[in-house]
């Protein structure tokens, strides 16, 4: 589920549509979670789908560590890479915000997170040395995400959670652990979806 204060808006013919943001959204927020709604859709039913189907699948859902592939049911779906991301995926199976989001301002996330199918060339690169998203990215790139993970938990406490019952019960004591204490026990790394093991795609 997408932060409840957020709005689809058309950007231009090359990108879309985006999620950006209706009120102020401060760094430490969840931005947005998997939830019971979200659609859980294993390879093997992906592969029996029709074409048209099947590149509608491929353009709006991403993977999780097991290969299935999450399609969300609301706006989390339309939100747009970005090299400068300003949410961050985690192991908990929610995006945080990892600096403070205005009113008016889009949504991003880095699909490096999210086990793209294919590498692809990202647009605002300036700056992070990177000009691709590519499969492995969480291998390449974890540790300089799980520590804008942890600055965002060390506000985690002293923001409104809209979506905070959605964090999953077997999440919710580290969740704790990396708010209050600052130790994040579960890297983004934890995410990554091997497809070199006995030949998954």
């Amino acid at each position: 589920m997408m932060f409840p204060h957020t709005e689809l808006r058309y950007i231009n013919d090359q990108v879309g549509f985006g999620v950006f943001a209706k009120k102020f959204i401060p760094k430490g927020t969840i931005t947005w979670a998997l939830d019971e709604l979200d659609q859980i859709l294993e390879p093997a039913f992906v592969a029996k789908l029709d074409k048209t189907r099947r590149k509608f699948l491929m353009k709006y859902a991403y993977r999780n560590k097991k290969g299935d592939y999450i399609l969300c049911w609301d706006l989390g779906r339309y939100v747009n890479h970005s090299f400068h991301a300003n949410c961050m995926g985690t192991a908990y199976d929610f995006e945080i915000a990892i600096r403070d989001i205005l009113p008016g301002e889009q949504l991003t996330s880095d699909y490096g997170t999210l086990n793209v199918s294919a590498s692809f060339k990202g647009t605002s690169k300036k700056g992070t040395g990177r000009k691709k998203v590519h499969s492995d990215d969480l291998l390449r790139f974890y540790k300089e995400w799980d520590q804008q993970v942890l600055e965002a938990f060390k506000h985690f406490n002293d923001v409104d959670q809209p979506l905070i019952h959605l964090i999953r019960p077997e999440f919710k004591k580290n969740v704790i652990i990396a708010a209050n204490e600052h130790i994040l026990l579960d890297s983004i790394k934890n995410n990554y979806y091997d497809r070199s093991a006995k030949g998954k795609k």
